[in-house]
């Protein structure tokens, strides 16, 4: 890092700042989430804006022998690396055991490394670093509708007395695909059956399976709950 730094140095860095920033922005607005273009820029430029300052101090750091203290100006954008993760904690959603927004969490934190590194002047490793995470970001998450990915869901039927046994409901649902991991029995006025199931799809968990139909369509079912356990990673 040059410790002589120039305003055209300066509008250069941030200039670059901004184009990455709104690169990655982008990607994440259009597909709604909470970090968007306005929010990335800004972290970026906040980033970029330390680091230029802890550049701008370089020249008066050390200290003499008279000296009893040093100024280490790389603090400063240690303490903005370490800071923003309070933001990206604040992306992350948690709702029973739905989790969401480690993805732009993530984006986040490396949005600020880019500033940070653009900031000090290192174009090219920036520039490389900001492709690569476009390219995770943008076309990756193509890749990954693709493979099959393991999912869990909780599904809870109340059925009538006369309703379908236990054992022919989980036949229901070993002939279309899933495995019943957990299963719990309630006897009361009606018998309410709940399973923890788990099954490889490239859908997404949120999405109502065919499962939920053959269940409903069973004479003496009563009520039918069908819960998602991982239905936000796909849309992280």
């Amino acid at each position: 890092m040059d410790p002589t730094v120039s305003t055209a140095d300066i509008l250069l860095r941030l200039t670059t700042v901004v184009v990455a920033g709104a690169i990655i922005g982008f990607d994440r607005g259009t597909r709604g989430r909470t970090a968007g273009v306005r929010t990335v820029i800004l972290v970026c430029i906040a980033a970029a804006g330390a680091m230029i300052e802890a550049n701008l101090l370089l020249s008066v750091t050390g200290k003499t022998t008279e000296s009893f203290s040093q100024m280490d100006t790389l603090r400063l954008p240690l303490g903005v690396l370490s800071g923003i993760g309070f933001i990206g904690a604040g992306a992350i959603l948690k709702r029973g055991d739905l989790v969401t927004g480690v993805t732009t969490a993530a984006t986040i934190w490396v949005t600020t490394a880019i500033g940070l590194i653009l900031g000090a002047g290192y174009f090219l490793l920036g520039g490389v670093v900001t492709g690569i995470t476009f390219v995770v970001l943008a076309l990756i998450v193509k890749l990954e509708s693709l493979m099959d990915r393991q999912h869990q869901a909780h599904v809870t039927v109340d059925v009538r007395e006369d309703g379908p046994t236990t054992d022919r409901l989980r036949t229901i649902i070993s002939d279309t695909g899933y495995k019943v991991t957990a299963l719990a029995i309630t006897e009361a006025e009606n018998r309410r059956i709940r399973c923890r199931l788990t099954w490889h799809s490239r859908e997404m968990a949120s999405d109502v399976p065919p499962l939920v139909g053959r269940l409903w369509r069973e004479q003496g079912v009563l009520s039918l709950d069908w819960q998602p356990i991982d239905a936000g990673e796909h849309a992280d």
